[in-house]
């Protein structure tokens, strides 16, 4: 098994694509074509980190954070993320980021936190806009089924619990052949026309180049006649956030406790509210501030998130319980969510969960 295998995976479960534009994603230290054996998950990567998958004989760690958002322009052990690349590299061992991209899947570290809390109708908070597309493409009547089953097989045509959607338009399609043509319709020199389908399917963009692969494999034309539209619909799988319900509306001192309790916490910051009861619940791991006004907007009771400032705290405006639990605190699941898909996919492979608690906040 090599990391290429690995990244494959990771790259299918939570694509590069959907990280945020100022994220480091994918693998930032190492070589895909490596062999691995046993993988370390954490949540950061430290220098501790490292010590522990030199130790633990680990080719591979898989964390959250990345360890790289900046560019280095010299490797000295001027500190402690050019110290943890160092050490990596010396000992072969290669460091896999995957970040905002594991943020906004419906499957990733937000469905994490509401599965502690056991929320139930949980939905993206926020969905993204701007990440789908439209393939259109016109084929002859009796190689409809063939085509479109290929481009669905591709991963074209998903809408939410839908699959295999698509729209079809009957017609007419011309088309003559020159003598440097080599047709499987019709012939040389010889105006055709006969009866096509236009088929139109949605897609999310990273998937175009799959997608169109597929169509023109499968497709009997020499040319195959199609086109792309950018589309502003939201993708209600992919965005921001999360909210769902609990199970019955319980007072807010009790749904308070039980967030300390599953989250593991000494103490947290919130807000008061004029809501009493909880039953709606909006969350975001890590920094979510700017998820307030949705999280209003979806009525809910409680907005559960982290690296809140002062001010900020007013905006909650007494109509919802602005909840900072902490930055660590939020994620720390995070790490259980991978080695858990890794260990699915991968069972000939050891992968461990850290052992080193990355938190560098303290309270006394």
């Amino acid at each position: 098994m090599q990391i290429s295998n690995i990244i494959s995976f990771l790259d299918g479960w939570a694509n590069p694509s959907l990280a945020e534009d100022y994220d480091n994603v994918g693998l930032l230290v190492g070589r895909k074509e490596r062999d691995v054996s046993r993988i370390l998950v954490s949540l950061d990567t430290t220098e501790d980190v490292v010590e522990e998958a030199k130790k633990s004989g680990c080719e591979l760690i898989v964390s959250h954070h990345p360890i790289l958002f900046k560019g280095l322009k010299r490797l000295n052990g001027q500190n402690y993320v050019a110290r943890t690349i160092e050490n990596a590299l010396i000992n072969q061992i290669g460091i896999f980021g995957l970040h905002t991209n594991l943020d906004s899947i419906q499957t990733g570290v937000n469905a994490k936190m509401a599965s502690r809390l056991a929320l139930e109708d949980i939905r993206i908070l926020k969905p993204t806009e701007g990440k789908l597309v439209q393939l259109y493409f016109y084929v002859p009547f009796e190689y409809k089924e063939k085509v479109v089953e290929a481009v669905h097989k591709a991963g074209a045509g998903e809408i939410g619990n839908y699959n295999q959607c698509s729209f079809s338009t009957e017609g007419k399609g011309r088309f003559l052949p020159n003598h440097k043509a080599n047709p499987s319709i019709g012939k040389n020199g010889i105006l055709e026309e006969l009866s096509e389908w236009k088929i139109e399917v949605i897609l999310p963009k990273f998937l175009k180049n799959k997608v169109l692969t597929a169509l023109i494999e499968s497709h009997p034309y020499e040319e195959v006649s199609y086109g792309f539209v950018e589309l502003d619909n939201e993708w209600q799988e992919v965005g921001s956030g999360m909210v769902g319900n609990l199970a019955k509306p319980i007072p807010k001192q009790e749904f308070m406790d039980l967030v300390k309790k599953q989250f593991d916490l000494t103490t947290f910051k919130y807000t008061q509210s004029s809501k009493e009861m909880v039953e709606k619940v909006a969350l975001c791991g890590g920094s979510g501030y700017f998820l307030l006004n949705n999280a209003k907007q979806a009525d809910a009771d409680v907005f559960i998130t982290s690296d809140i400032k002062y001010h900020e705290f007013f905006d909650a405006e007494g109509k919802i319980t602005l909840m900072d639990i902490g930055h660590y605190e939020s994620e720390q699941f995070t790490s259980e969510l991978i080695m858990e898909k890794l260990s699915n996919e991968f069972p000939n492979i050891a992968v461990l969960l850290s052992k080193t608690k990355t938190n560098p906040v303290f309270y006394a």
